[in-house]
């Protein structure tokens, strides 16, 4: 188990001005499931490699357990590494890919074997000790190359991307089994992945990146509910909370043919920082019909147009994409989810409501949370 920090950790590749991985500063406990997540050229993939010792750090510090080892070799980092292309011998049996860290390192047969047929029974590997990796599926071979780390009984786990070339149904399952893993080990594990629905559903904490900078940090449920910034507001959620630059009217803020009540003290930093429009978001799932029970309970909103465009049907969900009253061609539709068992028709005007209290604002330039 093990502490790992970044200090003002910086990766700059040669030839290249721009740092891959700016100044980051992040502290991920004992035992924790961190993820990083970033579109791609974010830096997240990177970061994950600097812990490694496969890239250079180019100023600050990276710790594990308070020791700094910015300049250790790989082998003497106590990390084990599952890589997205999971990199199994293909000479080698299952239990010989499991097993040959430790046979490097000079471990008996007996001691190896037990250690692995202890990973195969976590991983149900148990049936394929004697196989080949050519005559197992992507996801068995995913669960070896996650056996390989495992029998190491390092300090760190690192995963690159490990479900990148699974299948949409394997992923899902496997992510839960990664999780379930983690928490039965209880090993430090940082993740890295591009797939906010993955960050969002496996990690205790989620750290976004962009253009190697750190955006937020923070659980999956603050991150979604108090984003820091727009860009954070717009990559976490699926489908994307809706984000319009819209101007600032006496009672909040004009959103096509309605005006959205604004909390009092976004209305006083919007206010103190001089702001004539702001950037508003609000979440696909923020909005009900109005005056059919869409919403419930007091404070709503009503009476806002949306003429509908497209809808995916999702069975128990439906996603109407529109435009609003003003809405021009280079305006992005507007996503409302509704009830999958009573989806609208293309062409169809809907009324809807906005529940107040749920909408977020954002500096227009900037882009920092507002209140």
């Amino acid at each position: 188990m093990a502490t790992v920090s970044y200090a003002s950790a910086t990766c700059i590749y040669p030839g290249n001005p721009i740092p891959a991985v700016d100044t980051l500063d992040l502290d991920i406990q004992d035992g924790e499931f961190m993820v990083l997540v970033g579109p791609s050229g974010s830096g997240k993939s990177t970061a994950l490699r600097m812990l490694a010792g496969l890239e250079d750090v180019s100023s600050g510090e990276i710790r594990i357990d308070g020791k700094d080892v910015s300049r250790k070799p790989p082998k003497d980092r106590d990390i084990a590494m599952v890589f997205q292309n999971y990199a199994l011998y293909p000479h080698m049996s299952v239990a010989e890919n499991m097993g040959f860290a430790l046979k490097l390192k000079g471990v008996s047969k007996d001691q190896r074997m037990a250690k692995v047929r202890e990973a195969a029974k976590l991983l149900d590997l148990e049936p394929y000790l004697d196989r080949k990796p050519k005559a197992l599926s992507g996801g068995q071979r995913q669960r070896v190359a996650m056996g390989r780390a495992i029998v190491r009984e390092p300090s760190v786990f690192l995963m690159d991307e490990p479900l990148s070339n699974l299948d949409a149904k394997l992923r899902v399952e496997t992510r839960a089994n990664i999780a379930a893993l983690q928490a039965r080990l209880g090993t430090t594990t940082i993740y890295v992945t591009h797939d906010q629905v993955e960050a969002m559903t496996m990690g205790h904490r989620v750290a976004l990146l962009k253009d190697g900078k750190l955006q937020q940090c923070d659980t999956p449920r603050n991150l979604y509910d108090k984003p820091g910034n727009a860009f954070v507001a717009g990559f976490i959620g699926s489908p994307a909370m809706n984000l319009r630059s819209v101007d600032l009217v006496s009672g909040g803020a004009q959103l096509g043919n309605m005006v959205v009540p604004l909390q009092p003290s976004v209305q006083a930093a919007a206010q103190s920082a001089g702001l004539k429009t702001i950037t508003l978001g609000i979440r696909p799932e923020s909005f009900g019909v109005a005056g059919n029970g869409g919403v419930d309970g007091p404070g709503v909103v009503d009476g806002l147009k949306l003429e509908v465009k497209l809808v995916e049907e999702l069975g128990a969900d439906a996603f109407v994409y529109g435009t609003l009253p003003g809405d021009d061609d280079d305006d992005k539709h507007f996503i409302v989810r509704f009830d999958g068992r009573v989806p609208p028709r293309i062409g169809e005007v809907l009324t809807l409501a906005v529940r107040t209290g749920e909408e977020h604002a954002f500096h227009p330039e900037t882009g920092q949370r507002l209140g």
